[in-house]
């Protein structure tokens, strides 16, 4: 049972992480719906991406043209120029998700119609944009690394304006990679510090949780009936902060600072000190934002994992170490029963540790003495 009490005891740990991870990404959600994030690293990315660091050039007619200002509402504002954006950054109304093809089209456009929307550019008379319009209006863009760049797409394009515009995509598409890592790693600074906090602030201690679950096989119990319920469903780990929370309350682990009967129970039997009472429960908390920075969807996964390890174990230790007995017909039991004593005349007693060939010992035998026979009769 030692085996499959460490899987259970992980299996709550897991779950408690799942639901950790989930608060923190609600919490987190919240955070960049106020802030816009995303979007003040993309308008950064694309003024890098454009070389226009101030955003008063090409990055500010990009934003401007129909095709990217209609995916907003107001005007575009340049953000503060910066080569890393801040953790926190405002990205105020300008768009968080911009498609690789209206940005081709939108750049494709600029550079035979020139940047501003004007009555030239938007009437029957304008420019038909292919590879020759570009290639001979470019130079108007005053931008001589993009002016090189489309250069370098229109004639690797061999005369096909789609492959063209292709290209632009997949330099797009390059650049936002970049964006996408910038994000990444503010948004995992964030949700640290966001668990670090929730952690703190619902006393969530993976020290005392592990200690609780391996002392309390019923509450063990209850937790992995609960996970194992959890785990098939495959939308759990995209719960709001509600659920979350509430789920959390209702597994009646010592998480909290209400003086639970559970946390009581823990801290009755140790004395306050240095470790219990300062470095257990910070070193607790951390191992919980740590984990809580992986995401709900890792410590799904590895949920599900833990799940079928411990379906292999378990029925492994119900059935026990036995030898295996192959299904024979029981073999009958030879039981030898000694005849009755004989009178000691004419006995001959049969010879002590004789070895017959068969293995078998000879009985005593009774002889006929020759005068008791009786007569013969007849023949040859």
């Amino acid at each position: 049972m030692f085996g499959s009490n460490i899987l259970e005891v992980a299996i709550g740990i897991i779950f408690v992480y799942i639901l950790v991870s989930t608060i923190c990404t609600a919490v987190r959600e919240g955070i960049e719906s106020r802030f816009k994030t995303r979007a003040a690293y993309l308008e950064q990315g694309i003024r890098q991406l454009l070389h226009d660091l101030d955003g008063n050039g090409l990055a500010a007619a990009l934003y401007q043209h129909p095709l990217i200002n209609g995916l907003f509402n107001g005007s575009y504002v340049a953000g503060k120029q910066t080569t890393d954006p801040d953790l926190l950054s405002k990205g105020g109304d300008l768009p968080s998700y911009i498609p690789a093809k209206n940005f081709a089209m939108a750049l494709m456009d600029i550079a035979a119609n020139g940047a501003p929307t004007n009555a030239n550019n938007s009437s029957a008379g304008a420019a038909v944009i292919n590879l020759e319009t570009m290639r001979n209006n470019v130079a108007a863009m005053d931008n001589l690394p993009v002016q090189r760049i489309l250069l370098n797409a229109i004639d690797n394009a061999q005369g096909d304006l789609n492959k063209a515009q292709k290209n632009i995509e997949d330099w797009f598409n390059s650049g936002m990679d970049r964006v996408s890592g910038w994000y990444k790693r503010s948004t995992q600074w964030i949700i640290f510090w966001i668990a670090l906090a929730v952690t703190v602030l619902l006393n969530v201690n993976t020290i005392s949780i592990v200690k609780y679950l391996s002392q309390n096989d019923t509450a063990r119990k209850i937790v992995v009936e609960r996970a194992s319920v959890i785990s098939k469903d495959s939308t759990f780990k995209n719960k709001d902060y509600n659920s979350a929370k509430t789920e959390l309350n209702d597994l009646k682990l010592p998480i909290g600072w209400d003086g639970s009967l559970a946390a009581a129970e823990l801290n009755s039997k140790a004395p306050f000190g240095f470790w219990n009472g300062l470095l257990g429960p910070l070193l607790g908390w951390l191992l919980t934002a740590f984990a809580a920075t992986l995401g709900a969807p890792f410590w799904f996964d590895m949920l599900n994992k833990v799940m079928i390890i411990r379906s292999t174990v378990k029925p492994h230790e119900k059935s026990g170490e036995e030898a295996s007995r192959d299904p024979q017909k029981p073999q009958p039991q030879v039981v030898y029963i000694n005849p009755a004593p004989q009178p000691t005349t004419g006995v001959i007693p049969a010879e002590t540790n004789t070895t017959e060939p068969d293995g078998c010992e000879a009985d005593p035998i009774q002889l006929t003495n020759d005068e008791d026979l009786p007569a013969s009769k007849g023949g040859m």
